[in-house]
């Protein structure tokens, strides 16, 4: 029956999910509605609302656009499934405006594909990236999935080599006179975000231990499964795969590795997730196995939202 409803792609399945995302969103707010009474909160709340709207169109662009699903509405369900594992991250607005930026960053790197444009869309991707590393630091290990692009299409070229430096250099400058007008103390900020910290017992109860589990075994099944399948698919699309799967590896060692650990870290790995579990979806298969795939991971991330509530 799922599978009925978002095989096609149409105003009425992108609707349902944002309705679903307003209404998981509010439920999680109505804990404490203290933000109600403070205009600043109220815009953050509004802001984090936009940034998740602009998130899932982005990625349901990205995944489309390239190929990598059909014209479906499997991608933006399966997002809003991955979103709710984590319901604290619908309070935190620094580290979803980074995945935004990270979002730009691989819709550019995926359609340098084309080759058409590439110098503009090697910069515009780096720049994303060092902008998404301001919200939040590490973020920035992202630059790898710039050269790993650069080596897919472009190496030939050793313009293409130096741009990733050129706008991590101009994002520098705007940095530190953003930091001087509003007086920030940038070497203490920097100082602060670039620790590294791999401790992973960080959880405040159980439920947050068995999101992170099922999690974890769902990134391995979908993962594997793509693997698995690359050689059934047109070759055309194998440079497009990697690079998901790349950053998919990429958003786990951003996890591992940044300081002040929580599940939220995991939002990186949100999109490739939900491209990659489309991508599943979507192979020639029994009907029966696509519904079980989507009836057990709806009542997995059910369970994960509403008992860390």
């Amino acid at each position: 029956m799922i599978t009925s409803v978002f095989k096609k792609s149409t105003p009425l399945n992108f609707s349902l999910v944002v309705f679903l995302i307003l209404g998981f969103f509010f439920i999680y707010q109505s804990q404490d509605w203290s933000w109600t009474n403070s205009a600043e909160l109220l815009f953050e709340k509004a802001a984090i609302l936009l940034v998740l709207f602009g998130s899932v169109f982005v990625t349901n662009f990205i995944s489309y656009k390239n190929g990598v699903s059909k014209d479906s509405g499997y991608v933006v369900l399966f997002f809003f499934l991955f979103l709710i594992f984590f319901p604290s991250l619908l309070d935190n607005l620094s580290l979803l405006l980074s995945n935004f930026f990270i979002l730009l960053a691989l819709r550019r790197l995926i359609s340098l594909q084309s080759l058409s444009a590439s110098k503009e869309k090697i910069f515009d991707a780096s720049l994303w990236i060092f902008v998404a590393s301001l919200f939040h630091f590490w973020s920035i290990v992202y630059i790898l999935l710039v050269f790993i692009s650069i080596v897919f299409h472009v190496y030939r070229d050793y313009r293409n080599w130096i741009l990733p430096f050129i706008a991590f250099f101009s994002t520098a400058v705007i940095f530190v006179m953003v930091s001087l007008v509003f007086k920030i103390d940038y070497l203490d900020y920097l100082y602060q975000n670039m620790q590294v910290d791999f401790d992973l017992y960080y959880f405040t109860n159980n439920y947050q231990n068995a999101a992170l589990s099922i999690y974890a075994t769902a990134i391995l099944f979908f993962m594997i499964s793509i693997i698995g399948s690359l050689s059934h698919r047109p070759l055309v699309l194998h440079t497009t795969y990697k690079k998901i799967i790349a950053s998919l590896c990429i958003a786990i060692v951003v996890y591992l590795i940044s300081p002040n650990k929580s599940n939220d870290l995991l939002v990186y790995t949100i999109a490739p997730m939900a491209m990659l579990a489309t991508s599943h979806i979507e192979l020639p298969q029994i009907k029966l196995k696509q519904e079980m795939v989507l009836v057990v991971l709806l009542l997995c991330s059910l369970f994960a939202f509403f008992f860390q509530l």
